[in-house]
């Protein structure tokens, strides 16, 4: 990302033109060694035409010529080998110095993050969260209460307002007419002699008692 936006860095870019420079010499070197290695093999081919043709002295020069040739494949062969061995370890230096990089600019933007986040930022963040989750908890429980639980009454006045409900029920009871025992009749004095009184104005008189008696029971 920061390679992107600024640019490779100064060592960074070194090393691949190094790298790059190692690559074009060691491809300069395996050409120049096929090269030699056709001259080698030419100078044997030579070497057995002139065995054939007896000259035993240009074959050995062609021998000879052979022999110098290998030399140099030999040479050069050592030559792609600390070439080879330069660009492992320059590699090698190059994942190093990437990996450091990486995690020196880590440590850097975690270094700015924890400067930017205060703790005390924190405490009252989680403050709000922990307020802001009790709130919805009590919005949940009043929204979940049943429509009229959470009436408050007053226990005392209901106790007064049974206690008054049970005393007019027995006073109703006592204030019935008694319907199984009959009713005694009434003599009244007369002027020599006991009359009875009709049907009718027993149960009058009767009445006319029971009014009596509500209305001192109400008093």
């Amino acid at each position: 990302m920061f390679t992107r936006i600024f640019g490779k860095p100064k060592q960074e870019t070194n090393a691949l033109a190094t790298l790059d420079k190692l690559n074009e010499t060691l491809e300069m070197l395996e050409k120049k060694e096929k090269v030699l290695l056709k001259k080698t093999a030419a100078e044997v081919e030579k070497a057995k035409e002139f065995t054939r043709a007896k000259n035993k002295r240009a074959a050995i020069q062609c021998l000879k010529r052979k022999r110098l040739y290998e030399q140099q494949v030999e040479q050069l062969g050592n030559f792609q080998l600390r070439i080879h061995d330069q660009m492992i370890l320059l590699e090698g230096a190059k994942a190093t110095t990437e990996t450091v990089d990486a995690l020196r600019t880590g440590a850097a933007a975690m270094k700015a993050m924890q400067k930017a986040t205060n703790i005390d930022d924190v405490d009252k963040t989680m403050d709000e969260i922990n307020e802001q989750t009790e709130n919805m908890k009590m919005i949940q429980e009043a929204l979940s209460t049943p429509i009229g639980a959470a009436a408050d009454f007053d226990e005392d006045e209901l106790e007064a307002e049974l206690e008054e409900l049970e005393e007019a029920e027995l006073e109703e009871q006592l204030l019935q007419p008694a319907t199984t025992a009959p009713s005694a009749p009434i003599h009244l004095p007369t002027t020599g002699r006991q009359q009875v009184r009709p049907a009718a104005q027993q149960n009058k008189a009767e009445e006319d008692e029971l009014a009596a008696l509500q209305a001192e029971m109400a008093l």
